[in-house]
């Protein structure tokens, strides 16, 4: 056995030439792992938890676009955070880091869900804190905290909901190029944008949207009941509001900035030693149901630059979406 062993170290060295071979073993995380950072230490030994979780950038349940190549699903990352923090006992309340325009209506609403399901399940405070912008599907979302707090400057508001119908068929016959659709129904290609909106297809995706606004109107009516009458009506004609003026007329409840709405968790908790945390995680790592699939790995000899969501033409569909600036 021994001789053998000899014998094909031999014949590696001769296939391989007079050089000494070397072997080099580089070791490769495979964490994956939700890390908890803390981000503002507590009192005592083992102390309770706030846990911060972002609701940051468009509110979609599918990849983000970034500079440098793919992000992560926005829906998939707060799922992770959310059922972290509730398996974790320490964990005493959860604070809302908001800065986002919005996104989709069922992001938008997916996220809304999981915070009403997690106050449910745990009976802890959560607390909403506005950051830049707190607009549309993130307001929706935030309606879910028992207080929002806002920067005097923050953005908030534009509540309701945009279908944003394009129409290329006056250029492109100018190109001398036409479409014609075989369809198995009527409205199979309702919206298409390579043909004028008639005013029945208008109308009915004017009643989605209609049926969408009612829904954000509704739980703006049950979680901020201090908005009545001429109020209300500004308060969701789609406008936006500065962190002042949202204060004013009902749509948040307090100035303040973030460490501001972390003292307040820990009051709604009763846990004034606890300390604050957030949840990070190795980049590629699908954690949750609304992951995808497949994750590649980056590679080191090819560049994939792509638009910043900003600048990026939205997917067709209906958005709580405060669109000004992208």
């Amino acid at each position: 056995m021994r001789h053998a062993l000899i014998s094909c170290i031999a014949m590696c060295l001769l296939m391989i030439g007079c050089g000494t071979p070397s072997l080099l073993i580089t070791p490769v995380s495979n964490n994956n792992a939700l890390q908890e950072i803390t981000v503002q230490p507590g009192r005592g030994w083992s102390p309770d938890k706030i846990a911060i979780i972002e609701i940051e950038g468009l509110i979609s349940n599918s990849r983000t676009e970034g500079l440098l190549g793919g992000g992560e699903n926005p829906v998939s990352r707060f799922t992770q955070q959310i059922e972290a923090a509730e398996r974790d006992r320490k964990v005493k309340a959860i604070v809302l880091r908001l800065n986002s325009p919005g996104g989709t209506v069922t992001g938008s609403d997916t996220l809304y869900q999981l915070v009403e399901r997690y106050k449910k399940r745990t009976g802890n405070p959560v607390i909403a804190s506005a950051q830049e912008v707190a607009c549309s599907g993130a307001y929706y979302a935030a309606l879910s905290a028992d207080q929002i707090v806002v920067q005097p400057t923050s953005v908030v508001g534009s509540i309701g909901v945009v279908f944003n119908a394009f129409e290329f068929s006056g250029g492109l016959s100018k190109l001398g190029i036409r479409t014609d659709a075989i369809k198995s129904g009527e409205f199979k290609d309702m919206g298409s944008p390579f043909k004028p909106l008639p005013v029945d297809e208008r109308a009915l995706m004017q009643a989605m949207v209609d049926e969408y606004f009612n829904l954000f109107a509704s739980l703006v009516k049950k979680h901020r009941p201090g908005l009545k009458g001429s109020d209300f009506a500004v308060a969701t004609d789609g406008r936006v509001f500065s962190g002042a003026q949202a204060v004013e007329i009902g749509l948040a409840d307090r100035i303040g900035l973030l460490a501001d709405a972390i003292t307040l968790a820990r009051q709604a908790a009763n846990a004034p030693k606890a300390k604050a945390i957030l949840y990070k995680r190795p980049h590629g790592y699908s954690g949750s149901i609304y992951a995808s699939s497949h994750d590649p790995q980056p590679r080191s000899d090819t560049l994939t630059l792509r638009l910043p969501e900003s600048v990026t033409p939205l997917p067709g569909g209906f958005y709580y979406l405060w669109e000004a600036g992208r």
